[in-house]
């Protein structure tokens, strides 16, 4: 009798994914830049470090390296929840390794989630970040017939968030056209549904759906233009993707700082934030924290 309990490809919470190392070369922040128009100038040195710091999130998609985490139904998936935590900037030369692994698997309403969390550590084995992504499934069962998300969707009086009650100060980055090179920079090399628009009409979806991680990369640019070192050493975000970017829709991050409070000689400073498109629909709701230094 076999000693396995679980099926090697069950998709099942424990199941290890392993590391994959990636070399953090001025070419790899290049095509981050080229992905997300966040251009700032510590990638090229001039940081309070004295060299070049990599976006918080270098390694937006390492997640999405290995699918065999997916369930086996891709049609009309969607990323739904992306929570992070960053403990240490990383400097532009640095080795990275990661380690998968599945954490969560639960059911809301039509859909099927499943959690994969992926640890980041350095070449001294310190760990620089921690994330959480929630991908989202149709159910085995359910049947579809057209699309299952366009732009109809977003204008539900239910897709509506209220946003900003608590007042606070406010915080913005410029929005940006995701354009069609955008979108490849970001989700390429390989054609998806994430760059092409025959790949997202297979999937289910109208036209190129804008890969979720790019909105969550917006929202840590606008953090690390406010607390700059603050977020590197201990930003926080927990964010909930509620409405498909689009290709070629135009899209920003907002934010307000509802709250200060110390965190042992330090201060952290919450945030509610969002991205919201050039209509006002609101694509991501959540928070996101920094200490202020």
């Amino acid at each position: 009798m076999s000693s396995e309990i679980f099926d090697r490809k069950e998709v099942v919470v424990g199941r290890d994914f392993g590391g994959i190392a990636y070399d953090i070369t001025p070419a790899l922040v290049a095509t981050y830049i080229a992905g997300t128009g966040d251009d700032n100038p510590w990638y090229r040195g001039q940081s309070p470090l004295g060299d070049a710091l990599a976006p918080a999130l270098i390694l937006h998609s390492a997640v999405y390296r290995n699918l065999e985490w997916y369930l086996p139904n891709i049609y009309g998936n969607l990323h739904a929840r992306q929570e992070w935590q960053l403990f240490a900037p990383v400097k532009v030369g640095e080795r990275l390794t990661t380690r998968a692994v599945i954490v969560d698997r639960y059911l809301k309403r039509d859909r099927e989630y499943v959690v994969n969390e992926v640890i980041v550590t350095n070449a001294a084995g310190q760990i620089v970040s921690l994330s959480r992504t929630h991908q989202s499934f149709l159910l085995p069962e359910q049947t579809t017939k057209g699309f299952v998300v366009d732009r109809s969707r977003e204008k539900d009086s239910k897709r509506s968030f209220k946003i900003g009650a608590r007042g606070g100060e406010s915080i913005e980055s410029p929005m940006r056209r995701v354009t069609e090179e955008m979108c490849m920079a970001f989700s390429g090399p390989a054609r998806n549904y994430h760059n092409d628009k025959q790949k997202a009409v297979e999937l289910g979806f109208p036209e190129i759906v804008v890969q979720g991680m790019l909105s969550v990369c917006m929202v840590a640019e606008m953090m690390t233009q406010r607390f700059g070192l603050g977020f590197l050493y201990g930003g926080r975000m927990d964010l909930r993707l509620v409405n498909v970017v689009w290709g070629n829709d135009v899209t920003g991050p907002k934010g307000l700082i509802v709250e200060t409070h110390p965190e042992g000689k330090r201060t952290r400073a919450e945030v509610e934030v969002w991205c919201d498109k050039s209509d006002g629909t609101k694509t991501i709701v959540g928070s996101a924290s920094a200490l202020t230094l």
